[in-house]
């Protein structure tokens, strides 16, 4: 299982990323298309970071992901921020809203985690389904380069005071998959360590087969671009935003 005992841990490696400029940037996103974001539901949403920021910026959130242990950590973030954030146990290939929503976004490679065209289809079939006629869905994933070319078969590991990791892949290139085994040392007292593993699998989506399902599923004027600008992607653009309206 994904996300379990990582997400206890996942706040203090994700520790260097800048969430408010996160922010920022989807409510750009959402305001190119022609979009608001008053009403947004956010797929994906892990220990709620993302979600504590926009919901700071007045968004009202409903915000979901498929890990209950994620979810809880977000609960108690938001709770300690002040905030009131629904979070909801959610496959964001089956997403259901109360009522249409201004913008979905689905950030930090969530749509990685989608394994096959046909999960893309359901993803964004769902997305188009719930949101107002006018909505956006915004989305970024990790790009081809970075995780078939950069990382492909890559070694990585970090020891921290408290936390140690190795992290393996395996790059499958036919099928576009990269298979991540991590493995984390977490200190418990002294010189005690827990240790658990994890496997993560991810998908190379290309741009064009994401702006062909995005039009099966009914989106228009769908917008692409690279890392955290609004220009097109180039070669070695290590993160690919999109952003697609629904008339």
């Amino acid at each position: 299982m994904q996300y379990r005992d990582f997400a206890t841990i996942y706040d203090r490696l994700m520790d260097d990323f800048d969430y408010p400029a996160w922010a920022e940037h989807y409510l750009k996103l959402i305001q190119r298309m022609g979009g608001t974001a008053r009403r947004v539901g956010e797929c994906g949403c892990g220990t709620g970071s993302l979600s504590v920021e926009l919901a700071k910026r007045g968004v009202q959130l409903v915000s979901g992901d498929i890990s209950e242990d994620m979810l809880r950590l977000a609960g108690e973030k938001a709770r300690k921020n002040g905030l009131m954030i629904p979070f909801v146990r959610q496959d964001m290939r089956h997403l259901s809203f109360h009522r249409p929503m201004d913008a979905i976004i689905a950030g930090c490679d969530a749509v990685n985690y989608l394994l096959s065209v046909a999960d893309l289809d359901a993803f964004f079939e769902a997305a188009f389904r719930n949101l107002k006629a006018g909505g956006v869905l915004a989305f970024d994933i990790s790009s081809p380069y970075k995780l078939m070319d950069l990382t492909g078969d890559g070694f990585f590991g970090e020891e921290r005071e408290e936390i140690t990791y190795l992290w393996q892949n395996r790059a499958d290139r036919e099928k576009r998959l990269i298979t991540m085994d991590l493995s984390f040392f977490v200190r418990q007292s002294g010189d005690l360590y827990r240790k658990f593993r994890e496997t993560h699998v991810q998908r190379a989506h290309t741009q064009g087969e994401i702006l062909e399902a995005l039009k099966r599923a009914g989106f228009s004027g769908a917008g692409v671009y690279g890392d955290f600008g609004f220009e097109p992607p180039g070669e070695k653009a290590l993160r690919l935003h999109f952003a697609a309206r629904k008339e």
